[in-house]
């Protein structure tokens, strides 16, 4: 099923028509079923690995959770994505890190508290490389948003 699902998921992502509609309704489907589920499930983790972050917002100092698509890493961490849709601005969940990098992830029904360190220089490429890898879309959103995409590094604590 899966391979079947992921090329068509990859497809429609990749749409215009998705780029401006998928923001309205991905996340807050995927908020619905993170709830639904006490954090087992989310719908993006059909397609790709997916998370849900927990940070504190940057304005607000309020809790502000972030469903992403991640690719765990064999130490157990994450690196997450700040394409925000291929949209020109970084996602505020991007900023709240970079005010407070203390966060927690939710990954298939677990809590992980996590510290975020944003990648720079070789570091960044290397991680990037196996980001697109893994998700294509990401050149797609890079070209469509115009700007560079923060990657962020999650290491538990």
């Amino acid at each position: 099923m899966m391979q079947v699902l992921k090329p068509f998921a990859q497809w429609m992502a990749s749409t215009d028509w998705f780029l401006k509609v998928g923001p309205r309704f991905v996340p807050q489907l995927d908020r619905a079923l993170y709830r639904l589920t006490r954090g087992k499930v989310i719908s993006s983790d059909r397609v790709v690995p997916s998370l849900v972050l927990t940070t504190t917002g940057a304005k607000t100092g309020q809790l502000r959770r972030s469903p992403l698509a991640c690719r765990p890493e064999p130490d157990g961490g994450f690196l997450v994505v700040g394409s925000n849709f291929g949209r020109e601005n970084h996602p505020a969940w991007t900023g709240n890190l970079m005010k407070q990098p203390e966060a927690a992830v939710t990954y298939k029904g677990r809590q992980i508290p996590v510290t975020a360190r944003l990648l720079t220089g070789e570091e960044r490429e290397a991680a990037w490389r196996g980001l697109v890898e893994q998700w294509p879309l990401y050149d797609r959103y890079v070209e469509k948003s115009g700007r560079e995409l923060r990657v962020f590094r999650l290491t538990p604590r």
